[in-house]
């Protein structure tokens, strides 16, 4: 019964959005069409100001995959990660992660074709990457598409939730999956 209803939310719920929106519109006599194409514009003046902080994070995730640094700290780090329960398979996306998240999908993929989607390291894995975020991917396109270019506390503060994040999914897998 649940899940069908949830079913029925679910194909309903953008025309529902879309409908309302549109009738409050015609209700508060918005120029409605007017409002959209503007809203466009400023999307794609935002989208041309925040390319020069994309390609610099695309070529700089590139450069460090490619260079072997991350099998390089995966072999230094693996018999510390032992002695706690963390497979040294998931230390490449505590990595990558805060850099970008389309890297750290392409890492996951490759945790759960390589160990199969019941293990223990892509239990982790996922964990992990629906608790943590894309901290300088954030900062560089959100500050970059407004013009900041001191981030004062703010990588400090997001690299310290990444950090709780991924601490956070490590003693829930522990709990749940150990």
């Amino acid at each position: 019964m649940f899940q069908e209803i949830m079913s029925i939310i679910s194909i309903w719920a953008l025309p529902a959005i879309i409908l309302l929106i549109l009738t409050m519109g015609l209700i508060k006599k918005v120029p409605i069409y007017e409002v959209f194409t503007d809203g466009a514009k400023d999307g794609f003046k935002v989208a041309i100001n925040i390319i020069p902080y994309l390609v610099a994070i695309i070529v700089a995730i590139s450069m460090f995959r490619a260079s072997g640094i991350l099998e390089t700290i995966q072999l230094l780090f693996s018999g510390f990660l032992n002695k706690l329960n963390i497979p040294a398979d998931v230390l490449p996306l505590m990595i990558v992660r805060p850099l970008s998240g389309s890297a750290a999908l392409g890492v996951f993929s490759d945790i759960a074709n390589t160990l199969g989607p019941d293990s223990y390291a892509t239990k982790l894995a996922a964990i992990m990457v629906g608790s943590s975020e894309t901290t300088f991917y954030v900062l560089a396109v959100y500050f970059g598409a407004v013009g900041i270019s001191k981030i004062r506390y703010a990588l400090i503060v997001g690299l310290l939730a990444d950090f709780i994040g991924i601490a956070a999914a490590i003693c829930v897998c522990k709990w749940m999956f150990l």
